[in-house]
C-alpha cells in the first residue's frame, strides 16, 4: 500500500506503508475459502466457548456480502455457512451421546438505538445491561428455540429483511445500522453442561462525513461515533489499561462480553480497490493492524451437576 501522511490526516500517493496480518484475502477468494479460515472457531461453539466474527471496512468494502452473501449455494455468506455447520456438527456429536438446545437472536443498533430484528415493531428501541455473572443482556430481546438449519436461516432472512439500508454516494444499498446474530448452544453430556454461543456481527460502513447528504449526515456520524469508540476500546485493550471505555456507544457496550471476557475474536477486514477509497483504505488498515495486537483469554463454559 503506497502513501504517505499529511497533516490533517491527508494521505498523499508517495511512499509506501507495510502491513502484516494473519491472512490477506484478494477479491477473487471465495466464500468457502473465508470460511475454512474461521470454521475451526464455530465449532468451538458447541464445546462451550464464546466466540465472535466481526466484518469491518468502510461502506461498499464488502461485508454484508461477506457475512450473508447470496442465496446460491456458492455465494453463501458466513452467518449461513455457520449455521450449517453448527447443526452438521450436533448430529454428528448427537450421534455419540451428547443433545443440544440451539437459540438464535437478530439485532441490529441503528443512530445508537438497540432494535430487536425479529419483533413485529422493530422501533422500541431495547436496553442493553451488563453484570460480571451474565455478562451482556438485552432486554426484551427475541430469542427464538431453533432445532433445524433451515428454520435459523429463515430467521436470518426475515432479519435481514427489516435491516436499516439506504443510498450513499458509494452504495446503493448501504447498511445504516451494526447487525449482530448470535446464536446460543447449550450442549449437554451426561453429567456436564456447556454453554457456548456464536456473535456474527455485520458492522456499518465508515464514511467521510463530506460525502454524506444531509439526510445521511446523522447516520453517518453516529456510525463513525461507535466505530470510532471500538477503535479507543481496541486500543485501551492493547495497553492493558485499566479503565476500558465500553460504554461509550452502543456497539462497544453491546460486545463487552466478546472483547473484554472469555471468548475468541476474529475480525475479517475489508477494503475497497478503488482510488477513490485510498484514505478509508488506509484507516482501515491502520485500525486491523491494532486490532490483531490485542490478545484475549478464552476457556470452556462448563458445569457440572
Amino acid at each position: 500500500m503506497r502513501g504517505s501522511i499529511l497533516p490533517g490526516g491527508i494521505i498523499k500517493n508517495s511512499e509506501t506503508q507495510e502491513f502484516s496480518f494473519d491472512r490477506v484475502f484478494h477479491q477473487n477468494t471465495t466464500q468457502e475459502e473465508i470460511f475454512e479460515e474461521l470454521a475451526h472457531l464455530i465449532q468451538s461453539a458447541l464445546d462451550g466457548y464464546h466466540v465472535c466474527v466481526f466484518a469491518y471496512g468502510q461502506t461498499s468494502s464488502g461485508k454484508t456480502y461477506t457475512m450473508q452473501g447470496e442465496p446460491s449455494r456458492e455465494r453463501e455468506g458466513m452467518i449461513p455457512r455457520s449455521i450449517k455447520l453448527i447443526f452438521e456438527t450436533k448430529k454428528e456429536m448427537e450421534a455419540l451421546g451428547w443433545s443440544y438446545d440451539i437459540r438464535a437472536s437478530f439485532l441490529e443498533i441503528y443512530n445508537e438505538n438497540v432494535r430487536d430484528m425479529l419483533a413485529v415493531d422493530t422501533r422500541r428501541p431495547l436496553e442493553i445491561r451488563f453484570n460480571e455473572g451474565r455478562g451482556t443482556t438485552v432486554s426484551n430481546l427475541t430469542i427464538v428455540p431453533v432445532s433445524t438449519a433451515e428454520e435459523l436461516t429463515d430467521y436470518m432472512f426475515k432479519a435481514q429483511e427489516k435491516r436499516s439500508i439506504a443510498v450513499t454516494n458509494f452504495n446503493e444499498h448501504s447498511s445504516r445500522s451494526h447487525a449482530v446474530a448470535k446464536i446460543y448452544i447449550e450442549a449437554r453430556y451426561k453429567d456436564e453442561i456447556f454453554y457456548g454461543s456464536v456473535s456474527l456481527v455485520d458492522l456499518a460502513g465508515s464514511e467521510s462525513a463530506k460525502f454524506a447528504n444531509s439526510e445521511r449526515l446523522t447516520e453517518t456520524k453516529n456510525i463513525n461515533k461507535s466505530l470510532s469508540c471500538l477503535g479507543n476500546v481496541m486500543l485501551a485493550l492493547h495497553k492493558k489499561e485499566s479503565h476500558i471505555p465500553f460504554r461509550d456507544s452502543k456497539l462497544t457496550y453491546l460486545l463487552q462480553s466478546s472483547l473484554g471476557g472469555n471468548s475468541k475474536c476474529l475480525m475479517i477486514v475489508h477494503i475497497s480497490p478503488t482510488q477513490d477509497c485510498f484514505n478509508e483504505s488506509i484507516n482501515s488498515l491502520r485500525f486491523a493492524n491494532q486490532v490483531k495486537t490485542v490478545k484475549l483469554a478464552s476457556s470452556k463454559n462448563r458445569v457440572v451437576k
